[in-house]
């Protein structure tokens, strides 16, 4: 059964006046709370929102990082985990084609992959070349993705 929406539901049975006034201004008054309570949501929800976003811009000829790493529901290496690498090299921002899209200059073996991306995609590059992924050690094919092999086998269980 439904809950009734009118302002007469809204008191326990005992406590609801029938003087019209006040029935009214009780209403009125839960009306402002209600309002002044999806406000504070609203406002704890924006400012969630806005430690998330950043604005980021690349210049032309800048090292970024592309990012191939799976999102959720997309396996774009055939695997996910915490160990899949995220990035691929840095790659050189070629042109900014509107504001949030950047045409790279992708290396041969990925000539298969549209070259521009959203700027979600990429990531600020500094120098270090501790930071660099052996990228000739994975052969990309045009989505992405590439098998993994296992390289020894640590332990077995019976």
């Amino acid at each position: 059964m439904r809950k009734s929406r009118s302002p007469v539901g809204w008191f326990q049975p005992g406590e609801a006046r029938l003087l019209g006034t006040d029935l009214v201004q009780d209403a009125l008054d839960k009306v402002k709370l209600i309002q002044e309570r999806l406000r504070t949501t609203q406002s704890r929800q924006k400012s969630y929102t806005d430690r998330k976003v950043c604005d980021m811009s690349y210049m032309v000829r800048e090292k970024v990082w592309l990012k191939v790493s799976p999102m959720k529901g997309v396996m774009r290496f055939g695997k996910k985990g915490k160990l899949s690498p995220r990035f691929i090299r840095p790659v050189e921002v070629l042109q900014r084609i509107e504001e949030v899209a950047y045409e790279l200059a992708l290396p041969p073996s990925l000539s298969s992959v549209h070259q521009v991306f959203h700027f979600y995609m990429l990531r600020k590059y500094i120098g270090d070349p501790s930071h660099v992924f052996a990228f000739n050690t994975v052969q990309l094919d045009g989505n992405l993705t590439y098998d993994v092999e296992p390289v020894a086998i640590l332990g077995r269980q019976v």
